[in-house]
């Protein structure tokens, strides 16, 4: 067994893990390890914007996570696809960039986490950002993370934006500005029509940094302690070789809504009953570690076209080439594209007052981004609830770190959930018979019209066997000051030195819209955290 030491060890290069590692080793006295599970980002297909058709489900970048059989989805059970590359799953996912509502992070403060307001985040997001659109009030244009718009336009979605607006949703040109309420098209993480995932934007630029060292394919195995401090990370290398890196300051988890609880657990820290049926060594009672989880529960609604979509266009060799040789050319077309071009945030009645549901409309149709489109003309409308009452939780299934958690989701366990899902449907069903997108439709495909608008129970029971993730698991470290939470405000561990969290796993409550871009901020915030208290411990010590 090899050691080698470092001031910071982060457990995970994902999409705040990069960011972390960038801010702390921006200060040349400070020594990084940051560790990863999987290997390079050198597939091709991970810098094509198109390409998490070919990376998601792929083993060599993914982990392939599935959950159990979800009562809620009348026992099915779902692939939960997460990156295991440098870059995580911003490496994989559909580069839809988007904050979420600025009450959001005013009710993460509301419960207890002071500095997590909007007016304390926004800044942060800015930051990070390079908005092709300019620097505003809401955006920033010097940050490492590229933000563009759309290169590829589609008949079908921009029927969609119209048909909603003559359903009486407003046109809405920056969901990320002033109001989230309204439809338009996605803002995507991209620059120049490749990727721009947070190993691109905040890694690369660090990476000759002397202070910094990456590890790849190196698999945590546990957190070492002294006591109740945390000491270091034990690892094994691609051959199987334990290593362990000592971390002189903290250890810092970034490993995600399922890695970060599980690699706690495994260590000792979780709920006792749990451990101890494993015959884990209990360190400390946690038995928040794992709960709290929520995700977005999107449903898929296929419409047929008497016009063709994408789903023609990629269909035979020369269409394909075709495609390829724009791309090459001038990065744009088809290979550009990210998983979904138009959006819409709604209000799916006056009992809310900030939109509770979210449209991805898609100008292709397939039963899941990796099998391939349908081989006819069609196009997606995926709503899902943006604020899920429903909580899940991870749980051991051995005492191993190389073992997968059961994931049990609970999806559409609460009433609210069952509601909305039902009503973004009937939305999503409406906006379809509006002109000019309703003489584009040749076919109600899934649902089909023979399902009654008026029928609840058909279409919730639709909804349970149709509905699936749309990947954004989070909670299941959760912030906040009391016995039924991981880390403090701070994201420290509570009753635990020298370790935090640092990812979506500390989200109190998931936040209106897609995760990536949070995410992000989690890390820009972490780090200064941590820069403040290496500060302040630095004071106290020479007074």
């Amino acid at each position: 067994m090899s050691e080698i030491s470092a001031d910071y060890v982060i457990v995970g290069a994902g999409s705040a893990g990069c960011v972390l590692a960038n801010r702390l080793s921006a200060d040349p006295s400070i020594k990084i390890v940051l560790m990863e599970a999987g290997g390079r980002d050198w597939n091709p297909w991970i810098h094509i914007p198109v390409g998490y058709f070919k990376t998601m489900h792929n083993p060599s970048v993914d982990w392939c996570y599935r959950t159990e059989p979800d009562p809620g989805l009348n026992g099915r059970q779902l692939d939960w696809p997460r990156g295991k590359v440098l870059g995580g799953s911003s490496s994989l996912n559909g580069l839809l960039y988007v904050r979420g509502q600025p009450e959001d992070y005013d009710r993460w403060q509301q419960m207890g986490n002071p500095g997590w307001g909007w007016d304390d985040v926004l800044p942060l997001f800015k930051r990070s950002e390079n908005q092709e659109r300019g620097a505003d009030d809401f955006h920033g244009d010097q940050g490492p993370l590229s933000v563009s718009n759309m290169r590829l336009q589609r008949p079908i979605c921009d029927a969609w934006v119209a048909a909603a607006q003559e359903a009486g949703y407003p046109f809405n040109p920056d969901y990320n500005g002033a109001t989230q309420e309204g439809v338009g098209y996605f803002q995507l993480t991209t620059r120049n029509g490749r990727r721009c995932s947070s190993a691109v934007a905040f890694l690369n630029p660090a990476r000759k940094r002397e202070n910094l060292t990456i590890l790849t394919k190196a698999a945590a195995s546990r957190i070492v302690f002294e006591g109740k401090r945390a000491t270091g990370v034990a690892y094994r290398d691609a051959a199987g070789q334990e290593h362990v890196v000592k971390a002189n300051a903290e250890v810092i988890l970034s490993s995600g809504a399922i890695g970060s609880p599980h690699l706690m657990m495994v260590s000792g820290l979780g709920e006792a009953a749990q451990l101890k049926e494993q015959g884990i060594e209990v360190l400390q009672d946690m038995p928040a570690v794992g709960k709290n989880m929520q995700d977005h529960l999107q449903a898929r609604l296929v419409f047929k076209c008497n016009e063709p979509t994408l789903n023609d266009e990629v269909r035979s060799l020369v269409d394909q080439a075709r495609i390829a040789l724009k791309y090459m050319m001038f990065r744009a077309g088809p290979m550009a594209m990210a998983a979904s071009l138009a959006t819409g945030f709604m209000r799916t009645g006056d009992h809310v007052e900030t939109p509770d549901i979210q449209f991805h409309v898609q100008p292709w149709s397939a039963d899941s981004p990796g099998e391939g489109v349908h081989p006819f003309s069609a196009f997606t409308m995926s709503v899902c609830q943006l604020r899920p009452e429903s909580r899940g939780e991870i749980r051991l299934a051995g005492p191993d770190s190389g073992t997968y958690p059961t994931i049990h989701p609970n999806y559409l366990s609460t009433e609210t959930d069952c509601r909305t899902i039902v009503e973004g449907i009937n939305i999503a069903r409406r906006i379809a018979r509006c002109e000019p997108l309703k003489h584009k439709i040749s076919q109600e495909f899934r649902p089909d019209s023979s399902l009654d608008m008026e029928d609840y129970e058909g279409t919730l029971d639709w909804a349970r066997n149709y509905s699936t993730t749309i990947y954004h698991p989070t909670g299941t470290c959760k912030m906040g000051p009391g016995g039924d939470a991981v880390v403090d405000p701070r994201l420290r561990v509570h009753g635990i030195e020298g370790l935090r969290v640092a990812d979506c796993s500390i989200m109190p409550e998931i936040v209106s819209g897609n995760t990536n871009a949070p995410a992000i901020m989690i890390g820009e915030k972490a780090s200064d955290m941590i820069l403040e208290d290496r500060k302040a411990g630095a004071l106290q010590r020479s007074a």
